[in-house]
């Protein structure tokens, strides 16, 4: 089965060969030199040299690759059939929309991309949100499957690569909002520790010991909390690793409320009475705008497992100190 992905913001300045073994591990270097040489495998539609350097937004199309005895890798953009209903209820998430970006108000549960045992996601979505451009719009970054929020993606190639630039270049002001289990004695900080994946009895998570660990980096600050059972935390990733922020909120000692994989029980309260969902949500992103530069601000509305956790937390989302963290966490440090 022939499948497409499409080049992450952290994926890109990686060379074509490279990221193929990373994802391809079975496949040889000759073998892969083979399918380059024979044009199975392109990228944007064209032949490429396993030396090419990736961007972001582009979309690279790999053949089947079933061994003897093995079985195809797994279709991660087939597109799906929405039922009319589906359409509308994933065109109504549309945050803002214009002819280069599309912001989608991602919810908790669905992936962005598919893989092992994922059928449903939203890459193979994409075809509903076309609406009046020649072609569907592309993947620039990625958001958990759990996680809520502002979701961006690129109605052209060039706007995929203009929007990946200002990624590689750390230009997107990324704010998230999470619910932690307790509360932290500072009111604000920066946690420093690197990450890495590590396997674990609980499947691959990401911590400091790993031996590929890399540098990162989140800045974070405390909007309000009830007693001294949970807390709602505004938080900066200053880097962009795997489960960044729900590794670094376990590191501070306050996992995210929901996040069993990396909190266990600590993650859920006997005092609180909440829903079983990760309460991790990118409240908001703004960048220069792939056009002209002028900075493009969108936020996500709050979903409803967060409503209700607010409204028995006491919690206000317009309140004056979420406004003030915002503030303080664009501050350039």
């Amino acid at each position: 089965m022939i499948q497409t992905r499409v080049i992450a913001a952290e994926e890109a300045d990686q060379r074509l060969d490279r990221w193929f073994r990373k994802h391809f591990p079975q496949i040889t270097q000759a073998r892969l030199e083979k399918l380059l040489r024979t044009g199975q495998v392109r990228v944007d539609g064209k032949r490429a040299k396993s030396n090419l350097r990736l961007t972001a937004g582009q979309e690279v199309r790999i053949p089947p690759l079933g061994e003897p005895g093995g079985s195809p890798a797994p279709s991660r953009s087939r597109p799906m059939r929405l039922t009319p209903e589906e359409i509308e209820e994933l065109q109504g998430r549309v945050l803002f929309r214009d002819e280069w970006v599309i912001a989608l108000d991602k919810p908790a549960g669905l992936a962005v991309q598919g893989g092992t045992r994922t059928s449903r996601h939203l890459d193979g979505m994409l075809d509903a949100l076309r609406f009046d451009a020649g072609e569907r719009p592309r993947l620039v970054h990625r958001l958990d499957r759990d996680t809520a929020g502002v979701l961006l993606l690129a109605r052209s190639a060039e706007a995929a690569r203009r929007l990946g630039e200002s990624f590689r270049t750390d230009q997107p002001r990324k704010i998230y909002w999470a619910l932690v289990a307790g509360v932290p004695e500072k009111l604000r900080g920066v946690i420093d520790a690197p990450l890495g994946k590590e396997a674990s009895p609980g499947g691959e998570k990401m911590t400091s010991s790993a031996p590929d660990a890399r540098p990162a980096l989140t800045r974070w600050t405390k909007v309000a909390q009830q007693g001294k059972h949970a807390s709602w935390l505004a938080l900066r990733p200053m880097t962009g690793r795997t489960h960044q922020l729900r590794a670094h909120c376990l590191a501070m000692g306050h996992p995210i409320l929901g996040d069993g994989k990396y909190g266990g029980r600590a993650a859920f309260p006997e005092r609180l009475d909440l829903p079983k969902q990760l309460f991790l949500l990118a409240r908001e992103i703004a960048l220069p705008h792939p056009e002209d530069g002028m900075t493009l601000r969108v936020e996500a509305p709050l979903p409803s497992h967060f409503r209700s956790a607010f409204d028995l937390l006491g919690f206000n989302p317009d309140a004056m100190a979420a406004e003030e963290a915002a503030q303080w966490l664009g501050e350039k440090q």
